[in-house]
């Protein structure tokens, strides 16, 4: 739980990002280490205040914010250069971890978050995409925004690849997760078994 294949562009192409969160208990804490420094704080404070707001409608105790410390970790990578595109992959690893369920490990993405968990374009898509294709991975998210730049990569990678186009964070968690959390088998609609749409509450 807790581990997502993010991507991410560096000085040197693309390269996959092992992205690991862990919550501890503590007091709110969010803690951020190995390579991907001061750019990648936004991302994560953004991405545990988007979990907050959803956090009752995915299973998880409203509260983890005042009584879990949450560490943000990416080992044995070389330093993104792209700046903030990390999101929905710290997102999907905070989620797996206080949901307790696995992250699909065929699966990478890239792509940042709003605090109202839109999912925001990026760029070097091509290099990400080469990375993912290199690493294994059968799938790729990626903002629908950045659908345009599917034109620049090779063939060989498109058909290897599923590229799963995103409008929001719901979107990634039938994609990314093995299963749905309990509690939102109640509150998320599916539709055509890919895009979860959050029912009024």
């Amino acid at each position: 739980m807790g581990t997502v294949n993010g991507l991410a562009w560096t000085s040197v192409g693309g390269t996959l990002l092992q992205i690991e969160a862990s919550a501890l208990n503590g007091t709110g804490k969010i803690v951020l280490t190995g390579n991907l420094g001061d750019v990648m704080q936004e991302s994560a404070k953004t991405a545990v205040s988007y979990v907050r707001s959803v956090a009752e409608i995915l299973g998880i105790n409203s509260d983890f914010y005042k009584n879990k410390d949450i560490h943000i970790h990416a080992p044995e990578a070389a330093m993104p250069k792209d700046g903030p595109s990390a999101g929905l992959a710290i997102t999907t690893a905070i989620v797996s971890e206080l949901t307790g369920i696995p992250v699909r490990r065929d699966i990478a993405m890239t792509g940042e978050i709003s605090l109202k968990g839109k999912a925001l374009p990026i760029g070097g898509l091509k290099e990400k995409s080469m990375a993912a294709y290199k690493a294994g991975c059968s799938s790729v998210i990626i903002p629908k925004e950045n659908l345009k730049d599917l034109s620049e990569i090779s063939d060989e990678v498109k058909m290897a690849i599923d590229f799963i186009p995103v409008d929001s964070f719901e979107e990634v968690i039938p994609a990314a997760l093995k299963y749905l959390p309990d509690k939102s088998v109640n509150n998320v609609k599916l539709k055509n078994n890919s895009k979860p749409e959050i029912a009024a509450q």
